[in-house]
Order: C-alpha cells, then structure tokens, then sequence
C-alpha cells in the first residue's frame, strides 16, 4: 500500500513544563522508538490508495534489464545481410553532423558512410556519428584519409562495422590493407582491445574471437591500374567487398570532367564483370546523375550509396531558394499586367 507518514501537533492541553519532564524521563539511549520521546514527532499513517500494490524493486542492471535491452538492441551484422542476398542502401556523410546521422538512421538507411577522406573530420569528429548511428541500430563505415596502418588501426578501435580503404590499384595493396585489420600474428593491427569501443570497452569477451567475422573490408578500385587488376584485388584473403570510385576512375582515364564519358563506362562495366565473375567479394556502388539505384542492383551490386547529406542538403536548399525567387517574379509580372504595364519589346540588336 501507498502510504504517508504525518506528525501530529502538540494537543493544546500541552504545557511547556510536561513536555520539558517527558523529554528528560524519556532521554533512554536503549528505546527501541527514539521519536516515542517526542509527542511533536509522533507518526501517524494515512492511507491514499488502498488499492495500489508497492512496487517491486530490482537492482538497475538485473538479469531481465539485460536481455530485454540486448533483444532490443540485437542486430544483424552488414556481412551477414549480404550473405543472406539482401542489398543494401546507404549514404555518405561528410558534414560530421551527428543531428544528420541520427536522421539518416531514423529515416531508414542501411548503413552510413562517415567519411574522413573527403569530410573535414578525423577520429574525434567520427566518434560521435558513430554514437548517434548506434542509437538508431544503423550499420557504421569508416572510410580512412588513406590506406595506412596507423589509420586504420584509430578508426578500428572505434568499433565501426565496416572500413573502406581508398585508392587501391592492386593485390599487393590490397594485402596490407587486410593486414591493418587483423592481429598479429595474421596482421599488424596495435592493440588495445581491452579498452577501446569496439569491444565494448573490454566488456565484451569475445571481442577477438569474432571480430575478423564482423568487420566488412572495403577496397576501393577508382584508377585505370586498379580496375585492370581488379580480379587479383577481389581475390585477396580478407578482401570482402570492392568498392567502385567513378570519379577519380574517370580522372585517371583524363575524363575529369565527364565522368559519365562512355569509355570510362565499359572501363566499369568490365571492372564489375571481373567482381562478379571470382565470386569472392561483394560490389558496392555510387548513384551518379547517369546511373542509378536501380541500374546498380540490376547489374549485381550489393550495396547502393544513393546520396551524401552535403548533396542533399545543397539540393534542397538550392530548390527552396530557387522556388522563393520564382514566386517573388511571378507576382511582379502579375502586378505589371494588373497595372497595365506591358513590357516593351526592343530591336533585336539591342
């Protein structure tokens, strides 16, 4: 039962002297009450909700609160998805916004790109994002400045369920960046598992046993060179997934400028033959105003990169200034033909 303690008043028939005596007859240091003492503190019980039970009390990290908060936080892994044949749809983010990350997360994406390559964040930036992705149980992939493993050895720690590596252009390249993800003695990656955020801090105990599984490896093919080895690339132990960079693709090829240039297209149509051909490794993929989502998955790719919140913000905001000012000519034209105000026509040399 829910209930109130009060303390009486003293009763108006009360003298100063009797309580003064009561005080000092009952100063007993071994009274099992010490307010019984006290007729000003006498305790009485009122009863509010008769029919409230009490509640039951558990210590906050019980049994029961774990497993409700890991079935609601389970999910599966990106490697797992894409060996169940899903295909996969996410963004870029170079803004390092985590407000921009939770709402890609909420708005459904299947994983986040937090991009250091081309984003003006680092390690600390990233953190963050990854924080607001977790809480929206969103896959996370770091994409490093460069193929290094001192990069990649920052960005691991930080429990990303992928890494994309840039600018690889052949197996040997390849090889090292597997080698920046793996321990020794299969790898070079420094350690501090104990204590770091992809094993939860050291909580999780079967960190190493299961970490080789769980992390999806990207290797980035966008030079002529690479696409032309891009089956040894594919074919590297670790390798798991190659990623297709059209624009420093083009570049390469002297298209800069027109990456949607017919040769470099069959440059990547070959490419992603060659992927899909070995068999050893996924196919992930940009949207480009001559490609898109759809065309992707048609063609085999697994994962689908639809858009960067730079790119969309700059699109909505440039359509919400656009629509503005057509509004703005609109009306003045309409107020020019009510004041019967036409437009005077002029020479064409003028």
């Amino acid at each position: 039962m829910a209930s109130f303690a009060f303390y009486q008043p003293l009763s108006p028939s009360s003298s100063l002297s009797t309580l003064r005596k009561t005080l000092i007859s009952d100063l007993n240091p071994k009274s099992r009450n010490p307010l019984s003492s006290f007729p000003l503190l006498q305790p009485k019980t009122l009863t509010l909700f008769p029919n409230l039970k009490p509640p039951t009390f558990r210590p906050p990290h019980s049994s029961t609160d774990i497993t409700a908060i890991s079935a609601a936080t389970s999910q599966q892994s990106l490697k797992s998805r894409l060996k169940n044949g899903e295909t996969l749809y996410g963004i870029f983010l170079l803004t390092f916004s985590p407000t921009i990350a939770e709402i890609a997360g909420l708005a459904g994406y299947d994983f986040a790109v937090v991009d250091m390559e081309h984003g003006h964040g680092g390690i600390s930036d990233a953190l963050p994002c990854l924080h607001a992705l977790a809480a929206t149980n969103t896959a996370a992939i770091l994409r490093v400045p460069e193929s290094s493993a001192t990069w990649a050895k920052k960005a691991l720690d930080l429990g990303p369920q992928g890494i994309m590596f840039p600018m690889i252009d052949g197996p040997k390249s390849a090889r090292k960046a597997v080698s920046y993800c793996r321990f020794p003695p299969n790898g070079v990656r420094g350690s501090a598992h104990t204590i770091v955020r992809a094993s939860d801090y050291g909580i999780n105990e079967g960190y190493l046993s299961n970490y080789e599984e769980e992390l999806l490896v990207m290797c980035q093919v966008e030079s002529e060179d690479g696409a032309k080895k891009i089956e040894e690339i594919a074919n590297v132990d670790g390798v798991d997934c190659i990623q297709m960079g059209p624009l420093d693709l083009s570049a390469s090829m002297g298209y800069l400028w027109d990456p949607g240039n017919k040769k470099v297209r069959e440059v990547i149509r070959a490419a992603e033959k060659g992927v899909l051909k070995e068999g050893g490794a996924y196919l992930s993929g940009f949207v480009m105003p001559y490609d898109g989502a759809e065309e992707l998955r048609r063609r085999g790719y697994h994962m689908v990169a639809g858009a960067a919140d730079v790119g969309l913000f700059r699109t909505a905001a440039v359509e919400d200034v656009k629509k503005f000012k057509m509004s703005l000519a609109e009306e003045e034209s309409d107020e020019e033909k009510e004041n019967g105000k036409v437009p005077e026509e002029k020479y064409w040399s003028e």
